[in-house]
């Protein structure tokens, strides 16, 4: 089992599916706490990260690498909220200065876990469809239901993927872990509680199409939110009161 530095043992349990709610009431408080400075927040990484995605043959891969690095940074200001201490612009930035190889790590490896997905559908499907695919052409009902099974299989190995990345950067960074262990105990984690995370998915679908009507600013509440709980999914589902 994972150990954090303070050598206090990480155990995912197993919470209720209607603690998928209180994880985003709790989110939107600690959205409350301080609006302004995660709207800033979120505007200094999208100013950052869309620029880079889009430099020419290494835009994605720099981007993916580094999101790991953000979120991290995200999840300290979310701690510190959590200890009544102000929510920074430095802490966005404070995954460069702890344990970043490994937080890299983990953008690493879920970027080669999506590659690998990506290459068995690619070959899966025949080189005709492929060009009609590249080109934004139509295709045929015959090669449409062709692709089916390959994107059905390519989503199902998605998951655990997506499982795996889910707490690894809150657990690489504020924990100190490896970027194995870092997956491995995230995807324990969603593993264990598939049912609330379904709701909590759920939700936030509702959530994101509401937020795109008036012109996409709602999604100035959405995306914040969206960081703020995860960080109280995770505090709940490791049973964080105060973590150091």
């Amino acid at each position: 089992m994972a150990e954090n530095p303070q050598n206090q043992v990480l155990t995912p349990k197993q919470v209720p599916v209607v603690n998928a709610w209180a994880w985003i009431v709790s989110g939107f408080y600690l959205f409350k706490a301080n609006p302004a400075m995660w709207i800033i927040l979120l505007v200094i990484y999208l100013a950052i990260m869309i620029p880079l995605s889009l430099l020419p043959g290494i835009g994605s891969v720099v981007s993916t690498l580094l999101a790991p690095v953000f979120a991290a940074g995200m999840m300290w200001g979310c701690q510190a909220l959590t200890r009544n201490q102000d929510l920074e612009i430095n802490h966005l930035f404070e995954g460069f200065k702890k344990n970043t190889a490994q937080l890299i790590t983990v953008g690493g490896i879920y970027m080669v876990g999506l590659l690998v997905i990506a290459v068995f559908v690619v070959l899966a499907l025949d080189k005709q469809t492929i060009e009609l695919l590249v080109q934004g052409k139509d295709l045929s009902p015959e090669q449409a239901d062709a692709m089916l099974l390959p994107i059905l299989i390519a989503m199902l190995f998605i998951m655990p993927i997506l499982m795996a990345y889910w707490f690894a950067p809150i657990l690489a960074g504020l924990h100190n872990l490896s970027a194995v262990d870092a997956m491995k105990l995230s995807f324990v984690a969603c593993l264990t509680n598939m049912l609330p995370f379904l709701l909590y998915g759920l939700i936030f679908m509702v959530l994101l199409i509401i937020a795109i009507i008036p012109f996409g600013l709602g999604l100035v509440l959405v995306v914040p939110l969206m960081m703020t709980s995860l960080y109280t999914s995770y505090a709940d589902i490791f049973s964080i009161e105060n973590p150091n």
